[in-house]
């Protein structure tokens, strides 16, 4: 769906637009869910010396702040999960990306769990499919993608360990 300049301002007036839509990153003409994956990469490549337990805080408060802001973004535009809405994108990546917290980051590992990541959110295996069809708002909108991120995160964690 594409924005009009009214509509944009309208998102971008509130705070919530800024963090739902990837602090801007949702409006790429081009693939906005991969944009916002590929955005969420620098902000946890800052966080990625945390303890365990502070990601998994952040991540929570973070999958919380991105229902509020969706929600606000499904108000404004009168549409269920528009495609400008990215924040689910940054909280599956976290998501996905926290095996990589137990060992070294290495850039081949954080492709890969980038690339998982947006495989399995594109696919939707089962449970992310009847969340992405049956559970409406901002709450199913971070919903697919967090389960999308378990996914990844998941098959990363045994690719390390094979």
């Amino acid at each position: 769906m594409k924005l009009d300049s009214a509509q944009r301002r309208a998102i971008l007036a509130h705070p919530a637009g800024w963090i739902a839509s990837g602090f801007g990153s949702g409006f790429s003409p081009f693939a906005s869910g991969t944009a916002g994956s590929a955005a969420a990469l620098l902000p946890w490549w800052f966080m990625r010396e945390l303890p365990m337990a502070w990601m998994i805080g952040i991540i929570v408060v973070a999958f919380a702040l991105g229902v509020w802001a969706s929600n606000f973004v499904i108000g404004r535009l009168q549409i269920n999960d528009p495609g400008v809405i990215v924040w689910d994108e940054f909280v599956g990546q976290w998501i996905a990306l926290l095996p990589l917290l137990v060992w070294p980051a290495h850039w081949q590992w954080i492709v890969a769990g980038f690339l998982l990541f947006r495989l399995f959110d594109i696919c939707k295996p089962w449970p992310c499919s009847w969340a992405d069809r049956s559970v409406k708002g901002g709450f199913g909108v971070m919903l697919d993608d967090a389960l999308a991120g378990v996914y990844a995160g998941l098959v990363l964690a045994a690719m390390q360990f094979s």
